[in-house]
């Protein structure tokens, strides 16, 4: 078990009627307030109104960014931090999913960021200056109310990358509030929260009993819990578990004392979204397995996680150990699709065309090769092949 170091400066309200809290969670930033929202989902379901009347009730003034994309693009931010600018921005409330989340970091740090906001993006850095952020999550998926980080998309270069921002001060978290996701996003939501998991389960490292038992627990809430949300999309204990465990597993939490992985299919999948403009939870659910059967036939020394994966998270049993394994991945490849996520890239009607220049960028400077498994351009090119 490695050493670690881990901070989460934020503040989680969670719960039925966590809303009552966001009047007291805002007023030490000041006034005037930057909303930021998506497609407009948040009016259906009657939270606009509730927040609007927050936040003229505490004599808040409201400057608004609607129209967050949910792979959020670079132009979105710009705009962001231009209105931050223009109308004396002192606090930022994003209202809604990831995607709106991740966009509202990036604004923060925007704001106080001096040179190209691209070249905020691209360049590596840790958590920068950034004006304070609240949010109300509204879809349980990327974990981005409890992290630093943001993933932010420039489909003039097509890039899709992540880095670290800002936390946000405080997270409103009412499971309620995800009642009106589609069986689709709830799918693909959860998809992308067992992701989180799997890129820091599948480590070197394999002493690491906290870490691991609570990878492992996540992952069976998930499977849990997915598929009763789908079918009755108003069961709160099925969206709560989702909730929690969606922060849970970004959080850092369960890689607690593990070598660090590079993230592959994240990396994968974000090249993907940059071409295609897909949804990031179903793209890692098509590569996931492709390339857990891709590592385990590379290199045997993995076989033992996937073991420990078979027996622990898939409930599964068997004298031969390889046999187990790729049992244990076709379970997994069953429950993905048994939610309803398309499993081929096909289906979302990508070819081969940009591949291996996708494969270039993900593996930029041989960033894949102290992955769990090394994987080299030829490597990615034979995952994705896999996927069509």
């Amino acid at each position: 078990m490695l050493n670690y170091v881990h901070d989460i400066p934020t503040k989680v309200f969670f719960g039925h009627g966590a809303i009552s809290s966001l009047k007291d969670a805002l007023r030490p930033y000041g006034k005037n307030v930057l909303l930021t929202y998506g497609g407009g989902s948040i009016k259906k379901i009657g939270l606009y109104d509730t927040v609007i009347g927050i936040l003229k009730d505490g004599g808040f003034n409201v400057t608004e960014l609607s129209g967050i994309e949910p792979n959020p693009r670079i132009e979105s931010v710009e705009a962001g931090v231009c209105l931050c600018k223009e109308n004396g921005v002192d606090v930022i409330l994003a209202v809604g999913g990831g995607s709106t989340i991740d966009c509202s970091k990036a604004i923060a740090a925007g704001v106080y960021y001096e040179g190209d906001l691209w070249g905020m993006v691209e360049n590596r850095h840790g958590v920068l200056k950034a004006l304070p952020l609240v949010d109300i999550l509204t879809l349980s998926a990327t974990g981005s109310e409890f992290d630093g980080g943001g993933v932010i998309t420039n489909l003039k270069t097509k890039q899709k990358l992540g880095n670290m921002y800002t936390y946000p001060a405080v997270s409103i978290c009412d499971p309620e509030y995800t009642f009106s996701v589609s069986a689709y996003q709830t799918a693909a939501g959860s998809a992308d929260i067992m992701s989180h998991i799997f890129e820091g389960y599948f480590s070197r490292t394999m002493d690491s009993d906290l870490a691991d038992g609570i990878a492992e627990t996540i992952l069976k809430s998930v499977m849990k819990n997915c598929p009763v949300a789908i079918k009755e999309p108003r069961n709160y204990v099925a969206r709560a578990n989702l909730m929690a465990n969606s922060s849970v597993a970004c959080s850092g939490i369960p890689e607690y004392g593990k070598q660090g992985t590079g993230w592959p299919c994240h990396a994968m999948e974000h090249e993907l979204s940059a071409f295609y403009d897909i949804t990031h939870g179903v793209g890692l659910a098509i590569l996931t397995p492709r390339w857990m059967r891709h590592i385990l036939k590379k290199d045997a020394t993995s076989l033992p996680r996937f073991v420990r994966f078979a027996k622990n998270v898939m409930g599964l049993d068997g004298n031969d150990d390889m046999q187990l394994a790729l049992q244990g991945i076709d379970a997994l490849e069953a429950y993905f699709r048994s939610t309803g996520i398309p499993m081929t890239l096909t289906e979302l009607g990508i070819g081969t065309e940009n591949f291996e220049i996708m494969a270039n960028h993900a593996n930029a400077g041989g960033y894949l090769k102290n992955a769990f498994v090394d994987l080299t351009d030829e490597d990615i090119v034979e995952i994705y092949r896999s996927c069509l």
